[in-house]
């Protein structure tokens, strides 16, 4: 649970030992801003342990990184079509002004040109911008965080494109980290939406090492109110 704070005033963490075991550990953290909470978490923690149980899903195969363009490639290629209603060169400009400390190579960039519903699923090549290194593995998971956050919720909005968005934000985010990596490494982020309905969308994600390993599950639901009556034609 979150609500917006005030980037002016001092967070107070309150956190509570829900939980200490010889194994696993729970903390539940309230973050405060005058009086009141803005942010609860609950984080769990393992030791390090061996089983013989281990599986996991298959990483899609996709075109590699090096062969994609960026986000901001993507960007001015659709801004250079003459044809792009003028409503939509704003939002894209907007977009390319936001200073996203996110490399993003989408695999399978929405079509900005059509309104026809689109399969709720999207595949990105996500790496956090400059270097991090060999730090301690807690840096990189708040880093994966922060980029697992970034467009995840949208991909409930691709079957509805001819709706215009007036109200999107996030009700809870969920993460499990599964094995190290490296957030300034490029990892595939794998997103998909199984629901949406009474304005609220579900959508779940995974981010691939480049090696095919499973590194982090997330799982993020959110409010999302539209116009009821659709868009007319981009063009």
């Amino acid at each position: 649970f979150f609500d917006p704070g005030d980037p002016k005033v001092p967070v107070l963490y309150k956190v509570e030992r829900t939980h200490t075991g010889k194994s696993f550990s729970v903390r539940s953290v309230k973050a405060i801003q005058h009086g009141k909470p803005i942010f609860t978490c609950q984080a769990s923690f393992q030791l390090s342990q061996g089983s013989p149980v281990q599986h996991q899903f298959t990483m899609p195969t996709v075109p590699l990184p090096e062969e994609l363009l960026t986000q901001e490639e993507l960007i001015q290629k659709f801004l250079q079509n003459p044809n792009l209603a003028e409503r939509y060169r704003k939002h894209l400009n907007k977009i390319e002004a936001e200073d996203v400390p996110i490399d993003i190579k989408p695999v399978n960039p929405p079509d900005v040109f059509r309104s026809e519903p689109q399969e709720p699923k999207q595949l990105f090549w996500v790496r956090a911008r400059g270097y991090i290194g060999e730090t301690d593995m807690k840096v990189h998971c708040c880093v994966a965080a922060y980029i697992s956050d970034y467009a995840f919720l949208g991909t409930a909005l691709l079957p509805h494109q001819q709706y215009r968005v007036k109200f999107m934000v996030s009700l809870d985010h969920s993460m499990w980290f599964h094995a190290p990596f490296r957030a300034d490494h490029w990892m595939l982020y794998e997103c998909e939406s199984p629901w949406a309905g009474g304005c609220r969308g579900l959508v779940q994600g995974r981010l691939w090492r480049r090696d095919g390993v499973l590194a982090v599950t997330c799982a993020q639901e959110g409010v999302i109110r539209v116009e009821q009556t659709p868009n007319q034609s981009k063009l």
